[in-house]
């Protein structure tokens, strides 16, 4: 066992080349790192990562083939249970999950799990690769034909697990390209978009059909669905509509949603010149909000060449973006102005972003949150200069489905009402799961939420058979 306190380095792009190319910030482990990091591991008895993990990864016993130099043998451990091995060690929050539950923090940093996780999944797409996927062509599902609605985590989880069974699964993506949130919303610094496509084409090779320019809603309802034959129903559709401030100035010319912004940078590739969906190379960017939509947004315009600013109520204990974001975002050169909120935007003559309006705010006793509560300091205005503003407030939920499916219930905050242990809703045959449940969270909670649904759907499509 390696007795270290902290967590084997992660390599990293110097940050002041980093934030003018959008190549990904951390590097990797080579081997060497690996195994001295996997040597970091107790292998618990009760295992409390697992616990933390909502896809319940294996992950002592991955981590200790990892120990040995049996990579192969740690990638088959961990594909068991996580379709997007890859995606996980790049974006889940370890912190608050599997990492946040691990021994070796009472004394040091916790074990890298995701490091290592990321570390076998790219192992194996660099030396073995997908070729060699076969379909599957048999299982209980032989023949039952499946219909997932949206390709981001909770579908591409749930269309994992399910082909896995045998079934016939298709998955309908209303944008050209799969992958969710995961193309359009997490940038290529932090989750090269040619990964995503590596894990959606071993879910093709699996068997995994995809239709894309479909909006389930519009162009198909759930019911043409089920008249095509298909047995039973998932919705993983997320959460993708902007959410505003509701301020003097919103309309002005400058003002993005960080769904827009990003989805032209990420999705559109704005940021290459020969694209033809560009967007403005603005010179100074103010970014509203501290999640981690916040910080990648305020990122990419700094990569596209802007002096950039973010603006929070809040103060720094409070920013709910991981840490790690936090302070890449820091070192690139983002100021942050805490405690500080926008009340109007002013435009020029021609109706452009000039400047934003702001006051200075204090923290009172914590809210329904849990978080304390911000309060305007009287006569604190300042102004802040600017030909950009981005508004990176969360997400609310898109009610197209359930208004167009008669009978399916929604919540009191406009989501679809599904069984939390296995996502099914008030229709028989139809299950949700994800952001389009519970609104915006983790990519990792939103892939729980898919393999719960799978295991569900599985036990109602083998009830149907009998």
């Amino acid at each position: 066992m390696n007795k270290q306190r902290n967590k084997t380095p992660m390599p990293a792009q110097d940050p002041n080349i980093r934030n003018s190319n959008f190549e990904e910030v951390a590097l990797g482990y080579t081997k060497e790192d690996a195994i001295n990091e996997a040597q970091r591991c107790l292998n618990c008895p009760k295992k409390p990562c697992v616990d933390g993990c909502p896809v319940n990864v294996r992950i002592p016993e991955f981590i200790a083939k990892v120990a040995e130099d049996k990579f192969d043998e740690a990638y088959e451990i961990l594909t068991s249970t996580n379709s997007l091995p890859a995606i996980c060690g790049r974006v889940c929050p370890q912190e608050n999950q599997c990492e946040g539950r691990c021994v070796r923090a009472k004394a040091g940093d916790p074990v890298g799990v995701g490091r290592l996780e990321r570390f076998v999944a790219d192992y194996h797409k660099e030396f073995v690769g997908n070729e060699a996927v076969q379909p599957v062509l048999d299982g209980p599902g032989k023949g039952i034909k499946v219909a997932i609605i949206g390709s981001g985590p909770a579908g591409l989880t749930c269309a994992g697990d399910l082909i896995n069974f045998g079934y016939d699964v298709t998955v309908f993506e209303s944008l050209h390209k799969e992958g969710g949130v995961l193309v359009y919303g997490i940038p290529e610094f932090r989750l090269p978009k040619d990964i995503v496509a590596y894990e959606v084409g071993t879910l093709e090779k699996k068997g995994v059909k995809f239709v894309k320019d479909v909006v389930i809603g519009k162009s198909l309802y759930i019911q043409d669905l089920f008249d095509q034959g298909f047995s039973t129903v998932f919705i993983g559709t997320g959460a993708g509509l902007p959410m505003f401030m509701n301020i003097d100035g919103e309309n002005l010319v400058g003002v993005y949603s960080a769904n827009e912004y990003l989805t032209r940078i990420n999705l559109m590739k704005a940021y290459i010149d020969e694209y033809d969906t560009p967007i403005k190379k603005h010179k100074k960017v103010v970014v509203v909000g501290a999640g981690n939509v916040a910080m990648d947004a305020a990122r990419c315009a700094k990569r596209m060449g802007a002096e950039t600013h973010v603006v929070y109520r809040r103060g720094r204990e409070e920013m709910p973006a991981r840490a790690e974001e936090i302070e890449h975002a820091e070192e690139e050169g983002i100021e942050f102005h805490l405690l500080n909120n926008p009340v109007r935007i002013i435009g020029d003559e021609k109706n452009y972003v000039q400047r934003v309006e702001c006051v200075k705010m204090k923290l009172c006793e914590p809210d329904e949150s849990g978080r304390c509560r911000p309060v305007e300091i009287a006569d604190s205005e300042f102004t802040i200069e600017t030909d950009a503003v981005i508004m990176a407030l969360g997400t609310r939920l898109n009610n197209l489905i359930c208004q167009t499916t008669g009978g399916l219930e929604m919540t009191e905050r406009g989501g679809i009402k599904a069984d939390e242990e296995t996502g099914a809703t008030s229709i028989p045959g139809v299950y949700a799961g994800g952001d389009a449940c519970t609104g915006a969270a983790t990519v990792i909670k939103a892939m729980g939420a898919g393999k719960k649904a799978a295991a569900a759907m599985h036990e109602y499509m083998q009830g149907l058979v009998k």
